[in-house]
């Protein structure tokens, strides 16, 4: 299922909104990895940038567990989630990148890019479903939000070195 697709079903909004969830929880395992791995490298302000990455993950998971249990479908197995967003989302491992923070920044931009889409599919569809639209958008909405934010802080970042 990808968010290019035409969403018709409460099950096939479900699907999208557990890629997110999965989406968050690799961000906050990268997060989680580079904490513990690159600790020679980690100053304050990358070590206070992967913690905030990390509990704003955590948070944003909680949110779309919320609006996934307001559809009230059944959901899909996590290793079947998990292989759709490795396919899509993890062709990239945190090595790939040349330090944390082009790491970070990628793992940033991708849930940016993935909720942006999703915005837009709800936008473009003219399903009914379970949950208030314009709820689901202000939400949706929000957690990309939080997402530019994070690009931004990145950015600073990388721009004060």
């Amino acid at each position: 299922m990808s968010v290019s697709q035409r969403i018709a079903s409460d099950d096939q909004l479900a699907r999208l909104l557990q890629i997110g969830i999965v989406l968050e929880e690799v961000v906050e395992a990268r997060a989680h990895h580079h904490y513990q791995s690159l600790d020679a490298e980690l100053d304050q302000e990358i070590e206070d940038l992967l913690a905030d990455a990390a509990e704003e993950s955590a948070e944003h998971r909680q949110r779309l567990e919320s609006l996934i249990e307001g559809l009230g479908v059944d959901s899909v197995p996590f290793d079947e989630i998990e292989s759709l967003v490795d396919a899509r989302y993890g062709r990239t491992q945190p090595e790939d990148f040349d330090g944390v923070l082009y790491d970070q920044l990628c793992n940033e931009e991708t849930a940016y890019k993935f909720y942006d889409d999703l915005i837009q599919a709800i936008e473009e569809s003219d399903a009914e479903f379970s949950l208030d639209r314009t709820e689901l958008l202000d939400e949706l909405r929000a957690i990309r939000e939080d997402e530019a934010e994070g690009v931004s802080e990145v950015t600073e970042v990388m721009e004060r070195r």
